[in-house]
């Protein structure tokens, strides 16, 4: 297993090329410490763990790693298959006129659905198509002080040797930016 920077696990989930829809995803704050976990699976790619803090606010720091070449059965029923909570994916566009193309084909999925019938799924899936989101999915979440998903515990205990090398990664990462302030 390498421990790599976040945004480049990021990169190889983007780059993948799967179908986008079958992404899944559990997060929470960390067990301890500042910052947060995070698991992205798809059955075809693999699953990926992050480790992620805001440094300020604009500037994310973290580190990842791929942690399984698949979902198996010891796996799957900690990842959600459906839900209330959704993420996406997205890379920036690289100039002005794929911005322009992807705004107007998000103002036409806002619009008709603005008009027609929908459900919050058909809603959300029509503008990550829209956007052209290379992963998506359902998401199982709890942040912002209010703990930690039990799943996120059960993949974390999953992965007890990714975990320990992850903190040990993310230790030294917070610890750096924390001299700087000093």
């Amino acid at each position: 297993m390498r421990v790599r920077d976040w945004q480049d696990i990021l990169r190889e989930v983007v780059d993948a090329r799967a179908d986008p829809a079958e992404w899944r995803a559990v997060a929470g704050d960390r067990s301890r410490g500042i910052g947060e976990d995070m698991f992205l699976a798809h059955p075809r790619v693999g699953v990926f763990q992050l480790k992620t803090y805001a440094k300020n606010p604009f500037e994310v720091r973290g580190v990842g790693a791929e942690v399984a070449r698949r979902i198996d059965d010891d796996i799957d029923p900690f990842l959600p298959t459906d839900g209330t909570g959704r993420f996406g994916v997205r890379s920036p566009p690289t100039d002005e006129d794929e911005a322009e193309t992807a705004a107007k084909r998000l103002a036409t999925v806002v619009e008709t659905h603005a008009d027609a019938p929908t459900t919050p799924d058909a809603f959300f899936e029509d503008v990550m198509d829209a956007v052209d989101s290379p992963a998506y999915g359902p998401m199982t979440y709890e942040g912002f002080g209010r703990g930690r998903p039990d799943d996120l515990d059960a993949l974390a205990d999953e992965f007890e040797e990714a975990e320990r090398l992850l903190e040990a990664e993310f230790g030294d990462l917070v610890e750096e930016a924390d001299r700087g302030f000093q």
